[in-house]
């Protein structure tokens, strides 16, 4: 199975965990556009034990860069942690699982 099949196989998947926060995982293909080139919608989030978001990678929205200096460049692959969006570099379904489960990861070991 290659990796694409593994994160869409995962669609619709919540994991609770034993403290509380729970993971949520959304995946599903859609036509290949501007805004998503590699032609899958996906969400991956993390959350607290008061159900609020803490981590996810998504792709559900465009946000505009708030870099003070430079274009300011719509994206659609990003980051939310907490409060703060950041621009997500999609690379390929293994990558964003990977990358998911290490800021998961390092959130658990610092909070």
């Amino acid at each position: 199975m290659d990796d694409l099949e593994n994160l869409l196989n995962l669609h619709g998947e919540v994991f609770p965990m034993d403290n509380g926060y729970w993971i949520k995982f959304e995946a599903y293909q859609v036509d290949v556009s501007k805004s998503i080139p590699h032609g899958i919608r996906y969400s991956l989030t993390l959350h607290d034990k008061n159900n609020r978001r803490v981590i996810g990678y998504d792709n559900a929205h465009s946000f505009k860069s708030s870099k003070k200096y430079g274009a300011r460049k719509e994206s659609y692959d990003h980051i939310h942690k907490q409060m703060d969006t950041v621009a997500y570099e999609f690379e390929s379904a293994s990558q964003l699982l990977e990358d998911f489960w290490k800021s998961v990861d390092y959130y658990m070991e610092n909070n």
